[in-house]
């Protein structure tokens, strides 16, 4: 018996997508839009969520906690929203997490991107991931008061996914994946799987952060791992810490075969993904090196291509003292050694860092660079941390727009994901050349 070719394979793709960050971006032709021009997306606190404004922006005159700027990755409509549109009760919708809601109508939008109607699915055999952490939305559960009775589904992680698949009436696999900073492309990973070993036959994957509170601030102010002057400055020599960020992203996973017969658009093959942990030893919060390199080379084995293929690498980008030099040298022991010259970026440096979604906003920025086939700027990248050896390897920083040359008609590219409890997810995303002119 004789092995597949590659050309027998029946990958899994991504047909379809939807996509809200920072600034108002409601679309992949806005967000874009604001990638291929630079544009930084951050704005000042809400102040229609009830937050202690004064008193996180004074927080650092207590000994030890550092500095907090009035500033974030705030998405505009977090609060918008039509609860009749989606079959919710007015009560239950005011109880519901704001993230659920989110993920409602980017699951709607990611459908219609597909050429699929959201409303015709009840009984289709299709799986919801989406990744999600708590973000202390809403009065406390242990009391009694007029939402009592509501908040088993309204404020449940559980029911990210399962609101989705609720109101589209899915009835395959539908989970919430919490893996902290590492969720969004844990649940693609997650996903794909389900729909390779035919426990469904398409999925959502995905994931949502809106921030209920301004909790990661004051956390990471205590930590001194906050930015000091309201940018998150990716990989960058001036970078003093990251800057916490909203957003939300959602795609549809599918076996190719399917995609084609449907006349789906194929914005890239999933060649290969793989999540790991940095097991124990240093502090749970520490990156590691080691288990960057392991879950990369593990990716690229699974993908089953040369790492010089790669020409685009969107990293996670914390901004952080302690994360980016252990994210850099991953990455140059593995891409950079190729000796290609991959350019690496991260959209935290536009939008700030979406933590359950960041890895999200990544692969949505990384499809839509590989479908225009330019590389998108990444911010505050004209003087590279110090922190490491850039001569080592031929890994360089994404500084201005650019062309992206596909090989054989394909774009190769790699987004990574990291949380903050030690999981790590990767993902290696092979891109067609656009045949056709449309637009999102």
């Amino acid at each position: 018996m004789t092995s597949a070719t590659a050309q027998d394979v029946d990958h899994i793709v991504i047909s379809g997508m939807a996509v809200e960050a920072p600034g108002g971006i409601d679309s992949p032709g806005s967000f874009w839009s604001a990638l291929e021009t630079a544009k930084e997306l951050v704005g000042s606190f809400p102040r229609d969520r009830g937050w202690p404004i004064e008193e996180l922006l004074s927080v650092s005159e207590i000994e030890g906690w550092t500095k907090v700027c009035d500033a974030g990755g705030f998405l505009d409509d977090a609060a918008e929203f039509d609860p009749a549109f989606f079959g919710i009760g007015q009560r239950d919708a005011l109880v519901t997490d704001p993230q659920q809601r989110v993920a409602l109508r980017v699951a709607w939008r990611a459908l219609e991107n597909a050429g699929v109607n959201p409303g015709a699915l009840a009984g289709e055999d299709a799986g919801c991931f989406i990744g999600c952490s708590p973000m202390e939305y809403g009065p406390a559960g242990a009391e009694v008061n007029e939402y009592s009775g509501f908040r088993t589904i309204g404020a449940g992680l559980l029911s990210a996914a399962a609101r989705v698949s609720h109101c589209l009436g899915l009835i395959g696999p539908s989970m919430a994946v919490d893996a902290a900073c590492a969720s969004s492309l844990t649940a693609v990973h997650l996903a794909a799987a389900a729909v390779r070993d035919r426990d469904c036959e398409w999925a959502l994957a995905g994931a949502v952060c809106v921030m209920g509170s301004p909790g990661a601030f004051f956390e990471f102010s205590k930590l001194n791992a906050l930015s000091t002057d309201g940018h998150c400055r990716s990989y960058a020599d001036d970078a003093t810490g990251t800057l916490w960020g909203e957003g939300a992203g959602i795609v549809i996973v599918e076996r190719e075969s399917r995609a084609r017969r449907l006349g789906h658009r194929i914005y890239g093959r999933l060649l290969g993904s793989h999540h790991n942990h940095n097991g124990k030893g240093k502090p749970i919060l520490v990156p590691r090196t080691d288990a960057q390199e392991r879950l990369i080379r593990k990716t690229i084995a699974k993908a089953g291509i040369d790492p010089a293929d790669v020409g685009m690498i969107e990293g996670h980008g914390t901004a952080t003292r302690a994360g980016d030099p252990v994210e850099l040298i991953a990455l140059q022991n593995t891409y950079g050694a190729a000796g290609s010259g991959p350019l690496l970026g991260s959209v935290k440096s536009n939008a700030g860092h979406a933590q359950a979604a960041a890895g999200m906003l990544g692969l949505v920025k990384l499809l839509l660079a590989g479908r225009y086939g330019q590389i998108p700027p990444t911010l505050f990248a004209d003087k590279p941390t110090t922190r490491v050896d850039w001569d080592r390897s031929s890994l360089r920083l994404a500084t201005e727009l650019q062309p992206w040359d596909a090989k054989d008609g394909v774009r190769y590219g790699a987004v990574s994901s990291f949380g903050a409890g030690g999981s790590n997810a990767h993902a290696i995303i092979a891109m067609p050349v656009r045949e056709e002119s449309d637009d999102f």
